[in-house]
């Protein structure tokens, strides 16, 4: 049986003067891995480590804004739905159902707005790259800045692997 290619969307999110998000457009992917088992959060982690992407956890999405200076992170729902607000609080909503990812560029915003209460989210990084925590506090700018455009790009797609457009979209 052959799996039908994802949607996939792409948008950029501008610097809020308190979140930097990134010149690099967030990557979309609805219905991009087929979910099934017992553990449909074991299709996510095996796709996303198939593609290179490492690190892999289990949980949600904070309810606050946040995001990570020192690394990309990719985000699949397992089960369940989740409405994330990217970009900061003038930013842009999505809704993730199961099968979704959503790769954010480092220096993403993103917060939990409302979740189903069976939401799961799988969620991991490029090789060599470890997350920090940064809420859009005073003083975390100019050094989330600098260690932004200091992050790699990652070397693989984390749903398409080598053939996904994630690579071209984010050529600097």
């Amino acid at each position: 049986m052959h799996q039908a290619e994802p949607s996939i969307e792409s948008f950029t999110l501008a610097d809020d003067g308190t979140f930097p998000n990134n010149p690099l457009p967030v990557v979309l992917y609805r219905g991009a891995i087929p979910l099934a088992g017992r553990d449909p959060a074991s299709s996510l982690e095996k796709r996303f480590r198939a593609c290179g992407w490492e690190n892999t956890w289990r949980n949600g999405i904070f309810d606050f804004h946040h995001f990570h200076a020192t690394a990309h992170e990719v985000l699949g729902c397992s089960q369940g739905w989740v409405k994330v607000q990217l970009g900061g609080p003038q930013g842009r909503d999505i809704t993730l159902h199961a099968g979704d990812v959503v790769v954010l560029p480092a220096g993403t915003a993103h917060k939990n707005l409302a979740h189903g209460n069976d939401y799961r989210i799988v969620g991991a990084y490029p090789p060599d790259q470890s997350p920090d925590m940064c809420y859009g506090n005073p003083g975390e700018r100019p050094r989330a800045d600098r260690d932004i455009a200091n992050v790699d790009l990652p070397e693989t797609d984390p749903v398409l692997s080598g053939r996904g457009p994630l690579r071209e979209l984010w050529r600097r």
